[in-house]
């Protein structure tokens, strides 16, 4: 049986910029079918722009259908931007793992979340204070992974590779601030692993 995948997000999981083919679940479940799982592309839920709460709104709106057999969750750029409080960003995130979860069937094993990259390396933050962009980062991340550590969710951290490679042009689309297929390759292969484990549960 093919199993569902539900893509919740914001532009790194709508792939701001890039092909439907180069975004990074849409990578991920490739290389998942590769290594024998039958994974379909996923079901996205994702606009750029969105904050945790917009993001929940559009969860309401699009009214998917679980349950879902893997969920995955990367949001809180766009709350940092807009220089929302962590704490806030921490209830409103809480909510939205909730709601994967109900949407993974309850089942934690099978919800994965990303980190937030550090968009303060690329070139659209030039002139900002980038030291301050990664603190704040930092912070949401932090936040982010105890929350999942409290649900037992899967937390990848891709943030590194955000920072190693958000300034080179190559990892780069043309608005100097999204990160291009080559760079969405690079989390693939980091969550390929926690990914590939999760699934292959009752498999």
């Amino acid at each position: 049986m093919t199993m569902r995948w539900l893509a919740l997000g914001d532009s790194y999981t709508i792939g701001e910029g890039v092909p439907v083919a180069g975004r990074w679940p849409q990578q991920l479940a490739a290389l998942l079918r590769a290594r024998g799982i039958a994974l379909t592309d996923p079901h996205t839920i994702a606009t750029t722009g969105w904050t945790t709460d917009e993001l929940d709104a559009g969860i309401d709106d699009a009214a998917p259908r679980g349950p879902f057999d893997f969920v995955s969750l990367l949001i809180g750029v766009n709350n940092q931007y807009r220089a929302r409080a962590v704490d806030a960003y921490a209830v409103e995130f809480t909510a939205l793992l909730q709601r994967a979860l109900a949407f993974a069937g309850g089942n934690a094993g099978r919800v994965l979340v990303l980190s937030i990259p550090d968009w303060g390396v690329t070139p659209f933050a030039e002139g900002r204070d980038r030291a301050a962009i990664a603190r704040a980062l930092d912070d949401y991340n932090r936040a982010a992974e105890d929350i999942c550590n409290a649900h037992g969710v899967v937390f990848v951290d891709i943030t590194d590779l955000s920072r190693q490679h958000g300034a080179e042009p190559a990892m780069l689309v043309d608005d100097g601030l999204h990160p291009s297929a080559a760079l969405y390759a690079l989390w693939a292969q980091r969550a390929l692993p926690l990914a590939e484990r999760l699934l292959a549960r009752d498999a």
